[in-house]
């Protein structure tokens, strides 16, 4: 991941409703939910959550696919993982064994 891609993506999850989505979704992976269920569970109008869901799968952070007449919306976790590994790119000045602390913060959130 670029510079530019992650200030891209950081800027689509800057917004309350849109990280509220995003979680949701990293919790229901891989399968994701319908639009509906995002709707109903987070108490977002259909037409609000049109624009934050296409915003969040612009940068990649969604991916979506049709069940006959439903979209459903899964968090694309590779693009999360390729954020955390920019920013953790030189970590500890590329010395990998200094980096143990972060990794454990990570697991244990």
């Amino acid at each position: 991941m670029d510079q530019q891609r992650a200030i891209e993506t950081f800027t689509a999850m800057a917004q309350e409703s849109r990280l509220e989505i995003y979680r949701l979704l990293v919790r229901e992976a891989p399968d994701g939910l319908p639009v509906g269920e995002i709707s109903r569970r987070l108490g977002i109008v259909a037409s609000t959550l049109s624009g934050h869901l296409g915003v969040l799968k612009r940068t990649g952070l969604l991916k979506s696919t049709r069940h006959q007449r439903e979209i459903h919306y899964a968090a694309n976790l590779d693009v999360m993982g390729d954020l955390v590994c920019f920013m953790l790119e030189d970590c500890c000045d590329g010395k990998v064994e200094n980096c143990r602390e972060i990794a454990s913060l990570i697991g244990n959130s």
